[in-house]
């Protein structure tokens, strides 16, 4: 057999350690060939390809990044909108002609959806779930999610003595999209007084009572973890916002630091690295099996598989009875309501 791999989207930590997982698994154990597809689906559609042998999937283990390139190429976005099928039709002839026998795709939730699609037009398809934000449906947790809350959560230790010190409010603003994982977990790791969430929205009046009931009680300062997806009434950066509603409403100063692409940049943890090769050994197992138009997931900690149409257009949020809320909330933690 052979097999074709891209990566799609933003970057995330553990994409390099996927392509190894795929790619050797497919060339040691199952005698495949393998090739990798640059810049996403723009290679695919240019047929910009290399191909891989176990000597160059060697050393990428622990890079962060993607030897590949990404693009957020959409090649059935014309064909949604007017019924242009330009692009479609030649990735399914590029696919032919390079003579492939399943893609696997690297991405986020627009690239499950992509995968669908291209399965719907008759290519052997599997899907590999990469996201720091840990939104994609389907599976309980995405690699690059643990290496970006690693990062909140040393950025968020660092932040609490400058705000003791000076007796401050710090608020940290941390990626996620329209999703508040990062957030949950980085800022309850770091030990946040006040967490801000999309999926549960907030008061700000609660917001600054929170904080002035901690002053009261003899704690000046308080750490604020706000995900990148909260609304705003002036439609600005949410960390911009908050400070300044802080400050105004509370008196106390208050300052502002956006993590932004530190999150998911550099090279990723341990726990993303071993998540990365189980799911991308699974995905070389379902080709050998012909388990084609499926994503590789986790389910209660074991690695299994799903339809991609069941994953595309979905989105996995967090909700308001997550033990780590509910814990929170029984330790003082604040969730703006």
């Amino acid at each position: 057999m052979k097999i074709g791999i891209l990566s799609s989207g933003g970057d995330c930590p553990g994409i390099n350690a996927t392509i190894r997982g795929v790619g050797k698994t497919a060339i040691m154990h199952y005698g495949m060939e393998v090739i990798g597809i640059h810049s996403g689906f723009i290679g695919l559609l240019n047929k910009d390809i290399q191909v891989f042998d176990e000597r160059n999937l060697s050393g990428i283990l622990n890079l962060g990044g993607t030897i590949l390139g990404t693009s957020r190429e959409k090649p059935f976005r014309k064909l949604l909108a007017s019924g242009d099928s330009e692009k479609p039709e030649i990735i399914k002839r590029n696919y032919e002609e390079l003579g492939l026998d399943c893609l696997v795709c690297i991405g986020g939730n627009g690239t499950q959806k992509t995968a669908n699609l291209l399965s719907q037009i008759g290519l052997n398809v599997i899907g590999v779930p990469k996201t720091i934000d840990n939104d994609i449906w389907g599976t309980d947790i995405t690699f690059g999610f643990n290496t970006a809350v690693n990062i909140a959560t040393e950025s968020i230790d660092r932040l609490h003595s400058t705000a003791s010190s000076h007796k401050r409010v710090m608020v940290v603003e941390v990626m996620g999209h329209h999703a508040g994982w990062i957030a949950l977990y980085a800022g309850m790791a770091g030990g946040a007084d006040v967490i801000l969430l999309p999926e549960l929205g907030y008061d700000i009046d609660k917001v600054n009572e929170a904080i002035l009931n901690r002053a009261r009680r003899g704690k000046p300062y308080s750490i604020v973890v706000v995900a990148e997806g909260i609304e705003t009434p002036d439609k600005k950066r949410p960390s911009d916002y908050i400070t300044r509603a802080i400050e105004a409403g509370t008196g106390i100063e208050t300052r502002d630091t956006v993590l932004g692409y530190t999150q998911r940049g550099g090279n990723p943890s341990p726990f993303d690295r071993n998540l990365a090769t189980r799911l991308g050994g699974h995905a070389t197992e379902l080709i050998a099996n012909g388990e084609f138009g499926r994503m590789v997931c986790i389910k209660g900690g074991g690695v299994a598989s799903i339809p991609l149409s069941e994953v595309a257009g979905k989105l996995k949020l967090v909700t308001p009875d997550h033990d780590l809320i509910v814990q929170g909330k029984r330790m003082g933690v604040t969730f703006g309501k």
